[in-house]
């Protein structure tokens, strides 16, 4: 039985009932975080949370709880659901208030989180992707719930046999519907930089950390849309599908049409580091609770 976090209680998932008026129901007006679960331990819970509060003060919604608090919230919720490897999701609305586009009064966020168990995870696998116009908002960089745009450029994807779209704005690569992007040719490794056309993605900044340590250098720099036609190798990175290679593109072969070995040497490298965090987390809870 999965168990959920809403309104200050842990329950079973099928016992949450959303209010109607809820802004987050009624407006999409509220933001949303999702942590990978390895071995029980909340992976890069800090850069999580940080980011949640940026997309809190982007909005002007409180936040509801302090970081040791959220920490607290999200390790019992973990817990309750068995520990193990787990997709952690948890938003945070407006609150329930009649509906009007302006922000109420007097109004009090309203949190829900859940937790899902994953299946022991191998290396990800090669995916197809497709090119379309990023014809989103203009700011992706907070987490907002309201992911329409997303969920119709996901769906063009799932509809051609894909499993992600690349997506461009103005001739140049932004991200993925639900990913960022990094564009190989040779050793030149390229990610677009962060701005309000893209979401600063967790992974994709563990990804930009770790590369000097595999011999790999990454520029956060503009690529051209064509740049994606030319490419050795393309990777998508997020929290549930971590650094997966895109090895066809609008139906052609990227590179060799295989993962390619800059990814396999950064994957080698983010995979020992998610087992190091993974140990160093399990010490410390350890420490915490002796």
């Amino acid at each position: 039985m999965t168990i959920a976090y809403f309104r200050e209680e842990f329950m079973p998932l099928d016992g949450v009932h959303v209010s109607p008026l809820d802004r987050g129901y009624l407006l999409g007006d509220g933001v949303y975080e999702v942590i990978p679960v390895y071995a029980g331990r909340l992976f890069r819970i800090e850069a999580h949370l940080a980011r949640l509060n940026r997309s809190l003060v982007a909005v002007e919604i409180p936040n509801p709880f302090k970081t040791g608090e959220w920490r607290q919230l999200l390790e019992d919720l973990v817990a309750r659901n068995g520990d193990g490897d787990q997709s952690l999701y948890f938003q945070v609305t407006r609150g329930v208030a009649p509906r009007n586009h302006a922000f109420p009064d007097n109004v009090e966020p309203v949190v829900f989180a859940m937790s899902k168990m994953l299946p022991e995870r191998s290396a990800p696998a090669p995916l197809s992707a497709v090119t379309r116009p990023d014809n989103r908002w203009g700011r992706c960089d907070i987490k907002s719930i309201a992911l329409l745009p997303n969920v119709l450029l996901r769906q063009q994807a799932t509809a051609a046999g894909a499993g992600e779209a690349i997506l461009s704005r103005d001739g140049f690569v932004t991200e993925g519907a639900a990913s960022n992007v990094f564009v190989v040719h040779g050793d030149r490794v390229r990610t677009p930089p962060k701005s309000s056309r893209i979401l600063a993605g967790v992974t994709r900044d563990v990804v930009v950390d770790l590369a000097p340590g595999s011999g790999v250098t990454i520029d956060e720099v503009e690529i051209p849309e064509a740049d994606l036609r030319t490419a050795d190798e393309i990777w998508v990175t997020s929290s549930t599908m971590e650094i997966s290679p895109v090895v066809k593109l609008d139906g052609q072969a990227v590179g060799s049409g295989a993962a390619g070995p800059v990814w396999a040497r950064i994957y080698e490298k983010f995979s020992r580091y998610k087992l190091a965090e993974t140990d160093v987390r399990k010490d410390a809870t350890a420490r915490d609770r002796g």
